[in-house]
């Protein structure tokens, strides 16, 4: 139908020369997604025992809602940073414990999804949760949100310490009571993480590795998680105990944006 009216306006003459040449235009292929480069890796492929729990391929974020960018809930790193985990994994599974990930390579379009969030400051949604003593004004000048993330590189990884046999972690439903990152630990949401002090992404003080507030049990599992990756190669980020970067980076100068999805390392 729709090429007949296309050859019946070109029948028409000059004046609709250019509707004549707007219908016979083939449309523009899609642009390609970018792939990984053959260095970045599926942790499950090189180590399946290590847990994954993918946070911003799930509602329960600081936005409130999946993350731009993740379109699967998998791990991809470069290689040598997996293989630095494996490693650490075989030394925490002799002792009836095991590494759980909230976050692996992330890409750009992430980052600025989150800026973009940032900057909304009527958008509070999970204040009560990641943020309660933050004002949303101040995410930038105090350092919790950045243009730039190492994550974007391949080589940095959020993650905690699990007792095995790990308990399952209840699922996040939309629009649950939020309890403050920060709360005892029987009272915020539960993760079967150990506790560490706060629960993933807390934006908050006490979220810093060394927070001298933080004793006891708390700190002895920051302890045991830092000192474990350190001995292969991961450097602690000192403003969030969950984050390491694995050192040397292979891209310490790259941010990637291929989708977090297993199609991104199809061409391997």
């Amino acid at each position: 139908m729709r090429r007949r009216i296309g050859s019946a306006l070109c029948g028409l003459g000059a004046a609709a020369l250019a509707l004549c040449t707007v219908a016979a235009a083939p449309s523009s292929p899609a642009r390609p997604e970018p792939k990984a480069p053959e260095a970045f890796v599926s942790l499950r492929s090189v180590d399946p025992t290590i847990l994954q729990d993918m946070r911003y391929a799930t509602a329960h974020t600081f936005l409130g809602e999946r993350v731009t960018g993740y379109r699967q809930p998998v791990c991809l790193l470069t290689r040598p940073a997996a293989e630095a985990l494996r490693t650490a994994q075989r030394t925490l599974l002799r002792q009836g414990l095991s590494l759980k990930v909230y976050d692996c390579y992330r890409p750009q379009r992430t980052v600025d999804h989150f800026v973009r969030w940032a900057k909304d400051l009527d958008d509070t949604t999970m204040k009560r949760e990641f943020y309660p003593r933050v004002d949303k004004s101040r995410l930038f000048a105090d350092g919790y949100i950045a243009e730039k993330s190492g994550h974007s590189r391949g080589s940095t990884v959020d993650l905690t310490i699990v007792r095995l046999p790990a308990r399952p972690t209840r699922p996040y439903v939309p629009g649950e009571r939020l309890v403050p990152c920060f709360a005892p630990q029987q009272e915020r949401f539960r993760d079967n993480s150990l506790d560490m002090g706060t629960g993933y992404d807390c934006f908050d003080t006490l979220s810093h590795t060394d927070d001298p507030r933080v004793t006891g049990v708390q700190k002895a599992h920051r302890q045991l998680l830092k000192r474990t990756l350190a001995a292969r190669g991961f450097t602690n980020l000192p403003e969030e105990w969950w984050h390491f970067t694995h050192k040397p980076e292979l891209f310490p100068d790259t941010y990637f944006d291929f989708p977090v999805s297993k199609r991104s390392l199809s061409k391997h």
